[in-house]
C-alpha cells in the first residue's frame, strides 16, 4: 500500500475559464497558471506522483516548458496514469478536498469524478470530491484562488 499527498493553489484571473475537474465552471474568472490551472486534477497528480515515489508535479510537467502552455490537466493526468501503469501501480481510492468562496460546485461534482475515473480508468466509487469554504479567511476567504488537497492510495 502506497499513499500520497498533493496540494496545489492558484490565483484567479480576468478573462480566463474556471477548470476544476476538467469541467468548465461558469464563474466570471478562471485560474491564471501555465496550463489550464485546473488546481483539483493538479492536487490530484502530486499525490499520484508522491504515493508513486515519482517526485511532483513541477519535475514531470515543468511550467517552464512550451509543451504544456494552456495544455488540459487532464492530458497531464492521463500520462501520469500511463506512469503509475508502467510502474504497475494501481489507484485504490482518491479523496480531494477544494477549497473555495465561490462558485458552488455541489452540481459539478458527479460530473468531475467521471472525468477523472474515465482517465485513471477507475470505478466514480473509488473518488471523492468535496468543496469546502475558507469561513472568509485569507486569500481564499477574499476570492483571490483557490486551493485543492487530495490524498490517494495506490497498491502495486
Amino acid at each position: 500500500m502506497r499513499v500520497g499527498i498533493g496540494y496545489d493553489v492558484h490565483p484567479f484571473a480576468s478573462g480566463k475559464k474556471l477548470i476544476l475537474g476538467g469541467e468548465i465552471i461558469p464563474y466570471q474568472k478562471g485560474l491564471s497558471g501555465h496550463s489550464d490551472a485546473d488546481v483539483l486534477i493538479h492536487s490530484v497528480i502530486d499525490a499520484l506522483l508522491g504515493a508513486a515515489g515519482e517526485g511532483d508535479i513541477g519535475q514531470h510537467f515543468p511550467d517552464n516548458d512550451e509543451r504544456y502552455k494552456n495544455i488540459s490537466s487532464l492530458k497531464l493526468l492521463k500520462d501520469t496514469y500511463i506512469l503509475l501503469k508502467d510502474k504497475r501501480i494501481i489507484v485504490n481510492n482518491i479523496d480531494v478536498s477544494i477549497v473555495l468562496e465561490e462558485p458552488r460546485l455541489s452540481h459539478f461534482i458527479v460530473k468531475m469524478k467521471y472525468n477523472i475515473s474515465k482517465v485513471l480508468n477507475i470505478s466514480t466509487e473509488k473518488i471523492n470530491i468535496k468543496a469546502t469554504t475558507n469561513e472568509k479567511m485569507g486569500f481564499i476567504g477574499r476570492r483571490e484562488g483557490i486551493a485543492s488537497y487530495c490524498v490517494v492510495s495506490l497498491t502495486d
